[in-house]
Parts: C-alpha cells; structure tokens; sequence
C-alpha cells in the first residue's frame, strides 16, 4: 500500500524484555519455556504503563470512567515520566484522547525506546497519521459497532472511520476495542466484521466500570460475566465461520483481572488500576515525576495479575491465524 506516492513504512520490529517478546504488533508472548511464576518473581519493572498525555477528549462516552479534569503535563514533565519508567517494555500513550495534542509527534519521538501503543478515537486520524507511521507499534481505536450503536455511545462514527481509514492507509498497525454493554450486544459481529475489513492486529472487548459516566448507565446495561463469556463464545463461532482474522479477547473483571493495569495521570499520580474498593478504582502507587517505576513497583500489589493478563492467562482469547 502507498501513500502519496510514498511506499508505507514497516512497523516497528518486535520486542524483547527477557523471556517475554511483543510479537506481531500488538501481543506478548513468553518464549523459551520461560515459567510465569518465577518471571513475575524477577520482575523489578512492569511490561505495559500507560500514560495520559491529557484528560481532554472530543467524545462523550456514555461508559467513561474519565470525568476528572486536569491540566495536561508539559513536554518537560513528559520528559521526566520518560526517564523514570526505564525498565518498562511499552508505554500506551492515551487520554483522554491522546490525538488531541498538537504536540503529540514530538511526544511519540520523546518515547521511541519503548513499544508504543496509542488508545484514540481516531478523530484525528487524518491531520496525525503521517506524524506517527513508523513510530507507534499500533493504535488502538475504540468502535463499539455499527453506526446507530456507535453514534449512541460514542459519537461521531463517520468521523472516527475516516481516521481508522487515514491511519491503515500510512501502515500504521489497527487494534480495535468497546465496551460491551447489553444494549450493544447485536452490533459485535458487525465489529468483528470492520475489523477484519481494517485488518486489525485484534479486537478487545471489555466491560464496562462503575465510575464516571458509567454512573449513570441503567442497570440493565451491565451484563455478568457468564453473559459476556457466552457472547465471545457466540463471536467466536461465528469468527470460525465467516474466517475473520483478527485475534479477539475478552477482558473481565474478576479477582484476576483486578488492578493488573499501572495508569500515570497527567499530574503524575500513578495507580493500580481499577481496584475494587476504591472509591475512584485507583489504588495509588506514588508518583512518577518524583520516583522511578522501579521504585513504584515494589509497591504494587498486582504484579502475578499484571503478567497474567498481558501474557493472555487471566482473559479469554482467540488467536489471529498464524500467530
């Protein structure tokens, strides 16, 4: 594929940290028989932190747990998040809606010693995907399903295609997330279906938290998790059917998925996340403009919920063909 006239350039070459590779994109792996119990006990640096660059987002998902504003942090400060999470394999830089930053490239150049993921809407899909071809591992977007659901949920479904559309068409590797509520349920198989179309790397669904705009949600909204575990089965089937290729997974949450993700806020403050019984799911760990992640991990308490969930033990999954 070209564009402009100019061949796509390759996406960025796998990782390694130790035992573990980041293959294909968008998944770790263990490799060489490697045990996860002693992996975890060796560990001194998590495998994913993720990053809020901003708050701000152009959208207004019904399930977000983002309400609280802040400032965003300075390159300068981003800097210093940078230098302090040495030892961590990849970094999600997200929001809010990370896109959002006229200065987003020189963030994405700041962080090249790491795997970078980017969670976005896609919005500005078309003003950024030439700035990032070549320097993210893959983007993640958000795309609940097809256009009456997506519109219901999110926002602009026509807005966000054409920016899926701008980042494939540079080369830039696709991952697709949503939130699974009751009432988008019908929608999956056409999910699957566009990714396929866009040929994401995968398509990760997960549930939605009690937080935010969440609050708000009726009831009736959040399926169990034996609901959501039957609906991926039903995906799956139909995945096997129709021979769609992007690996699928499923996030619940569960005692085992509980705090497995490590979340910087613009401020700094960085956190187990979500943890159950915390008011705003945030367990918090210190702060990453004034210690090193080293220093942070010792402190957090979901390291065996972190390996497993990123090494696919503690979620359900179909895997890509050929991976």
């Amino acid at each position: 594929m070209t564009v402009l006239g100019m061949p796509a350039l390759p996406p960025r070459r796998p990782a390694a940290q130790g035992p573990i590779a980041f293959t294909g994109g968008h998944h770790f792996a263990l490799q060489n028989g490697a045990e996860l119990d002693s992996l975890v006990e060796a560990a001194t640096a998590p495998l994913s932190v993720i990053v809020q660059v901003t708050k701000r987002c152009d959208f207004n998902c019904s399930f977000c747990s983002e309400t609280l504003q802040m400032p965003d942090p300075t390159l300068e400060q981003l800097d210093t998040f940078r230098g302090n999470l040495a030892g961590t394999a990849r970094v999600f830089l997200s929001g809010g809606e990370p896109l959002l930053r006229r200065d987003f490239p020189e963030i994405v150049d700041m962080y090249q010693e790491f795997v970078i993921g980017v969670p976005t809407n896609a919005t500005r899909g078309v003003e950024m995907a030439q700035h990032l071809a070549g320097k993210v591992a893959f983007v993640n977007v958000g795309f609940d399903g097809p256009r009456a659901i997506f519109s219901r949920i999110r926002g602009d479904y026509d807005k966000t295609v054409r920016g899926v559309k701008t980042l494939a068409s540079y080369g830039l590797p696709i991952s697709m997330s949503a939130v699974v509520m009751r009432s988008a349920l019908p929608g999956l198989p056409y999910l699957c279906q566009i990714a396929d179309v866009f040929d994401a790397g995968k398509l990760k669904l997960i549930l939605p938290l009690r937080k935010g705009n969440a609050l708000g949600m009726p009831e009736r909204e959040f399926i169990t998790v034996q609901e959501a575990g039957d609906a991926f089965d039903r995906l799956c089937e139909l995945r096997t059917v129709h021979d769609w290729r992007p690996a699928l997974r499923l996030t619940p949450w569960t005692a085992e998925t509980e705090g497995h993700m490590i979340v910087v806020e613009p401020n700094g403050t960085t956190s187990a996340w979500p943890v159950y019984d915390q008011p705003d799911l945030f367990l918090r760990l210190g702060n990453l403009l004034e210690e090193p992640i080293t220093e942070l991990w010792k402190r957090y308490p979901y390291k065996a919920n972190h390996f497993a969930k990123y090494l696919g033990r503690s979620i359900q999954t179909a895997s890509r063909p050929g991976a």
